[in-house]
């Protein structure tokens, strides 16, 4: 397929595609629009990042119809944060045609979303939890009319204890409702749905659990635990990552990131389990924008997260299981662009990266520690390239006059070398020792988290439902 043409789609939904820059199909695209076009059922198995939201997303908008009415699809992803990027997608395609989505989820006013959802979306994105409180507590979303439901990240919703509140939500859903599933593997209480719920879906991109990540680039560096830190800000300096997410093991470690990082003049954020939702929603939004280029998280804040322009992932802690590991490194080289995955290991951790390379089908690649000098020398690099991209942009012909009256009377090098020293900040490469928890602790840390995440907790708490 060489182009979105061959789907005869409607006008609206082509100009949105040519606005969001979208030209040709990604597999799973290619896969799952035809299908879905003609309202059958299908199960896609996509990772993120694979454009499966366009899959769904296209067939989804195209059925919608613009007139202002009962609520004509559904979506039901595992996380607040997935829930709102998949609104803010189906929005995009759905621009041109006049088709409106609204999340909810878990940990907003509830008030507010009854409020959105009197202007009559045709489409609502939204958590389980939170989907029951409006279709069976407060009877605010009729699905007497929906057309689709889309299960979005399934597994996530099983490892999530979510499975019994979405099958809740479909047996809710009209007969005639086209139902599309989509995850990343397929246990078998996945298929058990499908099942159950859905009528001879077309299977698309079924296939083994290992999975290949042939965009990243994946490398590891061998440090003892007390010089990981130093090796990330030396790496970080080197590197110059344009947008970079951190992985820690636990809350406590991304919190002794977060202020490392702080004290070295880096501007970072963290995120974990622990976070309001408006600090959340404050972190996500500042670093989608760029103002941060550095996010510290562990893997439970992380989920759902789907970020454009990712390019770097620092795995500061070695995840516990190869899942994991491709699940982290997955948020960087999408859309057709390269990615960087950077492993910091201990030698006593070294055994494990062999697990890692068969689940990713990648080998992960030696990366010498860089040293103080290498570091120093990686700014100055930078900066030198920074020189010579504004000289080509001719951005800097505005200051030509004040170029030339610096150098009538000034040598040329040391004028430069004047502003060079203006420009590159002298990196601080003082030693810094985070806390050596025992593998123990961390263990369990991890996985009170982990626990702490598998209940639901996106019903409304704190707010009293309106009478009726």
């Amino acid at each position: 397929m060489t182009s979105f043409d061959a789907y005869h789609l409607s006008e609206p939904v082509r100009r949105s595609l040519e606005k969001m820059g979208f030209a040709t199909p990604t597999p799973i695209q290619e896969l799952a629009v035809p299908v879905a076009l003609k309202g059958g059922d299908l199960v896609g198995q996509a990772q993120t990042g694979t454009g499966k939201t366009v899959a769904f997303g296209i067939p989804v908008i195209e059925h919608c119809n613009a007139s202002p009415g009962q609520v004509q699809a559904v979506v039901i992803t595992p996380t607040r944060e997935l829930a709102i990027q998949v609104s803010e997608e189906l929005n995009r395609i759905g621009e041109f045609k006049g088709i409106r989505s609204l999340a909810i989820y878990g940990g907003q006013d509830v008030h507010r979303q009854i409020h959105g959802l009197k202007s009559r979306p045709q489409i609502v994105v939204g958590t389980p939890g939170r989907l029951i409180d409006h279709v069976l507590r407060l009877k605010t979303i009729s699905l007497d009319a929906c057309r689709t439901i889309v299960l979005d990240e399934a597994d996530k919703l099983l490892e999530m204890g979510f499975l019994q509140d979405t099958k809740t939500i479909l047996k809710k859903m009209p007969e005639t409702c086209q139902v599309m599933l989509f995850s990343a593997t397929m246990p078998e209480p996945i298929l058990e749905l499908t099942r159950t719920f859905m009528k001879e879906p077309a299977m698309l991109g079924i296939k083994a659990d290992k999975v290949s990540v042939p965009a990243i680039a994946q490398y590891y560096v061998e440090a003892e635990e007390k010089q990981k830190f130093d090796a990330l800000v030396r790496l970080l300096l080197i590197q110059a990552p344009e947008l970079a997410i951190v992985f820690g093991r636990t809350k406590k470690r991304v919190t002794e990131l977060y202020e490392a990082l702080t004290k070295k003049g880096y501007p970072v954020r963290g995120l974990h389990g622990d976070l309001e939702q408006a600090e959340r929603d404050s972190v996500m939004k500042q670093f989608k924008e760029g103002s941060i280029r550095l996010l510290i998280a562990t893997d439970v804040a992380a989920r759902g997260l789907d970020i454009s322009g990712v390019t770097h992932i620092y795995n500061f802690d070695v995840p516990q299981d190869p899942e994991g590991y491709v699940h982290r490194i997955g948020r960087t080289g999408r859309a057709g662009k390269t990615g960087v995955a950077v492993t910091f290991v201990t030698p006593a951790e070294k055994r494990l990266l062999k697990n890692l390379e068969q689940y990713a089908g990648q080998r992960i690649v030696p990366l010498k520690a860089p040293t103080d000098q290498e570091a120093v020398a990686g700014q100055k690099q930078m900066a030198k390239e920074e020189i010579l991209k504004a000289i080509e942009s001719r951005d800097s012909q505005r200051y030509i006059d004040l170029a030339e009256e610096l150098l009538k009377d000034n040598d040329p090098a040391s004028v430069l070398a004047a502003a060079l020293g203006m420009i590159i900040k002298e990196p601080d490469l003082r030693t810094v020792e985070l806390t050596e928890m025992p593998p123990g602790k961390v263990k369990s840390e991890e996985k009170l988290e982990v626990e702490r995440s598998k209940k639901p907790r996106d019903r409304s708490r704190g707010h009293k439902y309106p009478r009726k």
